[in-house]
């Protein structure tokens, strides 16, 4: 297990202890930064927080980005932000999987298979096991979805058609 050193302390981390603490958390909104943890962008002091324990102004975030991509998590800029030719602000930003590469909006709605969703252009801003939780997260961090939506999982539970 790696040992790393966060605002002082020792922190012995390891992918499997950051993906357990964030089981039924909500990822709060990408502002410029982001880790991909279970397929899911996270804002890097969100993450770093909540497994250490920490007050999010003990460290920065290229600290919590640091510490979290040396355990093996993708780690990437938002669409729009700083540092980005205006060309790609414009556009929306690439879904990204597990691994930090670049997938299609379907792929990457696979981690997110019975669960509610709220996206704005290939970006999912979150999901939750209910609409209600959707609706309340977007009015909790003043956010605008283009859409809203249960990911299925087949073709036939979208058409509603009986398996053969």
């Amino acid at each position: 297990m790696p040992t790393m050193t966060v605002a002082g302390h020792r922190y012995d981390l390891d992918p499997r202890t950051v993906e357990a603490a964030l089981d039924g958390v909500l990822p709060e909104p990408i502002h410029e930064h982001f880790v991909v943890v279970n397929g899911r962008r996270w804002p890097p002091k969100q993450v770093l927080a909540r497994v250490t324990g920490l007050d999010r102004a003990d460290f920065t975030t290229h600290q919590a980005r640091r510490a979290l991509t040396r355990l093996g998590f993708p780690a990437g800029r938002a669409a729009g932000t700083r540092g980005h030719h205006p060309a790609v602000a414009s556009s929306p930003p690439p879904a990204f999987g597990a691994a930090g590469t670049q997938e299609t909006l379907a792929e990457a709605l696979r981690p997110f298979i019975g669960l509610w969703v709220a996206v704005r252009g290939d970006e999912v801003l979150v999901a939750a096991s209910s609409p209600k939780e959707v609706v309340a997260w977007l009015a909790r961090y003043r956010q605008r979805a283009q859409s809203m939506f249960c990911v299925v999982d087949s073709e036939q539970a979208i058409t509603g058609a009986a398996p053969q």
